[in-house]
């Protein structure tokens, strides 16, 4: 995740703005989209295809010159974002940019290779679902879904991983979030129905894939998948099994101890 003591991070959720060393620089209102293109593009872009992509109206020639206007915009910035090169512009190497330590948390859970911080539910990843909110353009819904499904692969993932260290309380934390942004999606109700059963709650297990059921009805004319129901009547059939187990052990017990109190009597 983004530290603290970071000298210059670009903010592209709830952004796009730079901080800089605890203090936040404006960035120039019509560089703002360059900025936030080169960002979620590689860090560096040909100078052709950022023109054709932030002015794809206008011929090559007035777009070029929008965007060398752009580049030149940033000039007066007080922190050096962008590095403008004969056919490219790149972002400058010592820019941190928040998507990108979001991206790499979430690639660390999905992996299996979460370390101890990373299973703390990190606020930053509900925030990416608000990638440049406000703004329509065709690439930034690109990305927006892309980091979307990123982020709810690593949640789904999330769960899974706090229920195997026993933490369900956080898993049900993180389902539930995934739940919240897609409720449709039936990974993210496994990971919910899953967390609810390692914490012994039957009942909110259930109750769970009810209302899932009830939704798809409603929204989608179908059921969950078998799957789904499967695992809830194997995690009942158990129960039922290990209650059958303690009552014959129980009533195992209690002859042994009448048989004993029979032969002690005679």
């Amino acid at each position: 995740m983004i530290r603290a003591n970071d000298a210059t991070t670009l903010h592209l959720l709830g952004g796009p703005r730079v901080v800089s060393r605890g203090r936040q620089i404006g960035l120039p209102e019509g560089s703002k989209r360059l900025v936030a293109y080169v960002a979620l593009h590689g860090r560096r872009v040909e100078r052709r295809c950022l023109a054709e992509a932030l002015w794809p109206g206008l011929d090559q020639h007035r777009a070029a010159g929008n965007l060398r206007s752009a580049v030149w915009r940033l000039g007066g910035c007080q922190v050096r974002v962008l590095l403008a090169e004969p056919t490219t512009i790149r972002l400058h190497r010592d820019v941190r940019v928040d998507v990108d330590d979001v991206c790499s948390w979430a690639q660390r859970v999905t992996a299996g290779r979460a370390g101890r911080r990373d299973l703390a539910m990190a606020p930053m990843a509900l925030e990416a679902l608000d990638l440049l909110p406000g703004w329509y353009d065709d690439w930034v819904d690109d990305q927006r879904e892309r980091l979307r499904i990123t982020l709810l692969q690593a949640i789904d993932a999330l769960a899974s991983v706090l229920v195997r260290e026993n933490r369900c309380a956080e898993a049900v934390e993180a389902a539930l979030a995934a739940v919240s942004v897609e409720p449709l999606r039936e990974s993210a109700q496994r990971a919910l129905i899953e967390a609810h059963i390692a914490e012994g709650n039957r009942c909110e297990a259930w109750r769970s894939y009810a209302s899932y059921d009830r939704m798809l009805v409603r929204e989608l004319g179908i059921h969950p998948s078998g799957d789904l129901l499967r695992l809830l009547r194997l995690e009942r059939d158990e129960v039922q099994r290990d209650a059958a187990i303690g009552l014959r052990s129980a009533a195992g017990a209690s002859s042994l101890r009448t048989w004993a109190a029979t032969s002690a009597a005679s």
